[in-house]
């Protein structure tokens, strides 16, 4: 499990993942935000419906693609959270919080 080192947390800001609020921290990347708040898929695949989440954490993988404020397919790893930020898993027919 991801692990944040508390001496480099920055301040804490809330944002909305699924319709839960959770703590992140500026500076944080989405996808840290995800990871830390116990989220362990993103999205699905549109051929065969397969769970992926964030790998490569630097933009190259696009597995941690979800809906940030509205606008779909925007990877997590390259958007920093800010205060009230709205993230939507792109995960078909379950939550990724069910996904353990």
């Amino acid at each position: 499990m991801l692990k944040r080192l508390e001496d480099l947390a920055g301040e804490a800001v809330r944002i909305r993942i699924d319709g839960q609020t959770v703590e992140a921290r500026l500076g944080d990347s989405v996808a840290a935000a995800l990871l830390l708040s116990g989220l362990t898929a993103t999205r699905t695949t549109v051929v065969s419906g397969a769970l992926r989440a964030p790998y490569c954490m630097m933009g190259v993988c696009f597995e941690c693609l979800v809906t940030i404020d509205g606008v779909a397919n925007r990877q997590a790893c390259m958007i920093d959270v800010k205060e009230g930020m709205s993230v939507q898993t792109q995960i078909e027919g379950q939550s990724g919080r069910a996904i353990r």
